[in-house]
């Protein structure tokens, strides 16, 4: 066995072994009720994912945060198990900005799990009715904040667990778009040396490319059913990436209806480098003239920040390589089927 070969069993046990047993680091699962008005008193019942919040000597802080770094803390923080605490805030009469209406951020800190983050937790609607409250927005910042130390993948509130089909979904489809280079350079050597071997290597690349494909598609509808409610929507970005799909099948297709030799491998080139390149605007282009859902198209981010941060990189970047390693391997063994196959009918 080349070296390389059992290097993408390493990585991709690696991948399997470390991406399903690392720990989401603590977060926020839920906090309610949602909304508010200003002048009143919110009891905000909070429930957290892998915290402490009952551990022995711990102290849990709480604070809501404003886009514009304004601060409110708690004025008390019950506690009732692990995973579930309430905190008390009465809300200023008046909000920081002059905004109708504000979403703040909650921040849960204790010694043991550090700082919990949760985005937009509670809307806040100004009463134009004066209150009257003690309370106001401070801009002073908290000084304890803080992640827990360790080796943790991060806890994102729609995600939660599924954060890891990152080092498969996406790892796939990194390991397609660099299988179906590779056929595109064997593609155009073919059309400029006209020697077969280059032909089958463009064919048997491009089989790999479409396997990554389809399992691409497979794990991302699995993770649309579980972050979005279902398998598939009209979003413009899976929509393209089916149509990708239904190219490449139509190389399978076209290889298939053409029976001279020479001819089936010419056309097969250039339909290859066609579909590599018009693949780009319909993956890369088209999903960022709109709105979408998927991460990374029409102002959703992806790939940064939490979404990808060092820890998940130390298994996602592994991943992608033992990906692409195993590609190269699946059309190396195609490659060689079909150079006995033309041998044993004397096409040799």
């Amino acid at each position: 066995m080349k070296w390389w070969k059992f290097l993408s069993i390493v990585l991709l046990l690696y991948a399997l072994v470390v991406g399903m047993l690392v720990p989401l680091r603590p977060g926020i699962h839920s906090a309610q009720p949602s909304s508010v008005r200003t002048g009143e008193n919110l009891q905000l019942k909070i429930t957290g994912y892998n915290t402490q919040y009952a551990k022995d000597g711990t102290v849990n802080l709480v604070w809501l945060k404003t886009d514009g770094d304004a601060f409110l803390k708690a004025s008390s923080v019950s506690v009732e198990d692990d995973q579930n605490l309430t905190a008390s805030f009465t809300i200023p009469d008046k909000l920081p900005d002059e905004d109708r209406i504000e979403d703040v951020t909650l921040l849960v800190h204790n010694t043991y799990d550090g700082t919990a983050v949760f985005p937009s937790a509670v809307f806040i609607t100004r009463d134009s009715t004066l209150k009257n409250t003690a309370t106001t927005w401070t801009d002073i910042r908290p000084d304890k904040l803080s992640q827990k130390e360790g080796f943790y993948f991060p806890y994102r509130n729609i995600l939660v667990e599924t954060i890891r089909n990152t080092f498969y979904h996406v790892s796939l489809w990194f390991a397609m778009f660099i299988l179906l280079l590779i056929s595109v350079i064997y593609a155009i050597l073919y059309l400029f040396k006209r020697e077969i071997r280059y032909d089958r290597r463009s064919k048997a690349l491009i089989s790999a490319g479409i396997l990554f494909g389809l399992l691409g598609l497979a794990t991302g509808s699995i993770w649309a059913k579980v972050t979005w409610g279902t398998f598939w929507t009209t979003d413009v970005k899976l929509n393209m990436a089916a149509v990708s799909m239904l190219i490449y099948i139509g190389y399978v297709i076209l290889r298939q209806s053409i029976s001279d030799r020479e001819k089936k491998a010419t056309t097969s080139a250039a339909y290859a480098i066609f579909a590599y390149f018009a693949m780009i605007p319909l993956l890369f282009i088209v999903p960022r003239l709109t709105d979408s859902l998927h991460p990374g198209n029409g102002g959703n981010p992806g790939l940064g920040g939490e979404d990808l941060d060092n820890t998940l990189r130390m298994v996602f970047y592994p991943a992608i390589v033992g990906f692409t390693l195993l590609g190269l391997w699946l059309s190396d063994l195609s490659y060689r089927i079909e150079r006995i196959r033309d041998k044993y009918f004397d096409l040799e």
